[in-house]
């Protein structure tokens, strides 16, 4: 019993990130009806800023490491970064092709992630980073066995992910900016002649998923500290089948999916063999096209073509 609570613990800590990534999916899937599968980078661009700020800002005495400033300066700066980022890709790559077939859409989607995968190589270099050490790792509780542990990352990224959620949720369902967001989701072309400022809509749209993302790459590294410019291929996919799981363009399908997603993940580990980790997420959205494609709460409609 004590194992399967530990291997819980895990799997909702693990299902935490994989949901600020899959939200990005899903928000850019909900407007545009596109797969932006350079999300998974835009992670590994956070990943690596907080990397180098963690590490430049100790050396030049602003922040010490580890401390709680020295964590959310981080977080706040990553998440800057690739919300501008996200807000580039969109500007410059996606908005030129909005009226284009969806296959030009895809591919370019496809050409961005791989620029920034190997442009990351060539930045940063192949070889693995140590992330710096933000926090410390404090163990909160401890069974008397010692088969059951919590320890401050966990409560850590638990905290984080749910308030960025929340966060989330209040913009999405309580402001003007969601509610246009909405709107845009629905149908663009009335949501302009309302006076909506789709463009503007969409930008935000991006900046906010891809930093998401970041904050995901932050957590990413102080609990698993090594990071590298192919680190986003195996999550990314691993968040887009949470997304597909949950009901790609539904916000809370794509959180239960990530959890059932990090849940599903960790048991495979602790009762089967680690070899199939990664397999899992593919079998899951094999089931998922064949029983059930519109996902959990996804709502299943005919395109007319």
């Amino acid at each position: 019993m004590e194992e399967f609570v530990q291997h819980f613990i895990n799997g909702i800590s693990l299902g935490s990130i994989y949901a600020l990534i899959a939200i990005g999916y899903t928000m850019v899937y909900g407007i545009l009806q596109l797969i932006n599968f350079a999300h998974s980078d835009v992670y590994m661009i956070g990943a690596f800023t907080g990397y180098y700020f963690g590490n430049y800002i100790s050396r030049l005495g602003w922040v010490t490491l580890p401390s709680w400033s020295a964590f959310f300066f981080t977080l706040a700066c990553a998440m800057l970064v690739c919300g501008f980022l996200g807000f580039m890709i969109e500007r410059f790559a996606y908005r030129p092709l909005r009226k284009a077939p969806k296959l030009n859409i895809l591919i370019t989607a496809i050409g961005i992630s791989l620029f920034l995968e190997y442009t990351g190589q060539i930045v940063f270099g192949a070889d693995p980073k140590v992330f710096p050490n933000l926090l410390n790792d404090v163990e909160l509780f401890s069974s008397e066995s010692g088969n059951v542990r919590i320890s401050s990352f966990d409560i850590v990224i638990l905290t984080v992910s749910v308030s960025l959620v929340v966060i989330l949720n209040f913009i999405i369902f309580k402001t003007k900016l969601g509610k246009a967001m909405r709107a845009t989701s629905f149908n663009d072309t009335w949501a302009a002649l309302m006076g909506i400022p789709v463009d503007r809509i969409i930008s935000y749209t991006f900046v906010i998923g891809s930093a998401l993302a970041a904050a995901g790459g932050i957590l990413v590294g102080i609990k698993y500290p090594k990071i590298e410019p192919l680190m986003g291929v195996m999550i990314g996919l691993k968040a887009f089948v949470a997304a597909v799981l949950g009901g790609i363009g539904n916000l809370t399908g794509a959180v239960i999916g990530a959890l059932i997603m990090g849940l599903a993940e960790q048991f495979v580990v602790g009762y089967g063999s680690s070899t199939y980790r990664d397999a899992l997420a593919f079998g899951i959205l094999i089931v998922i096209l064949l029983f059930k494609p519109a996902g959990l709460l996804g709502k299943f409609g005919v395109e007319k073509v």
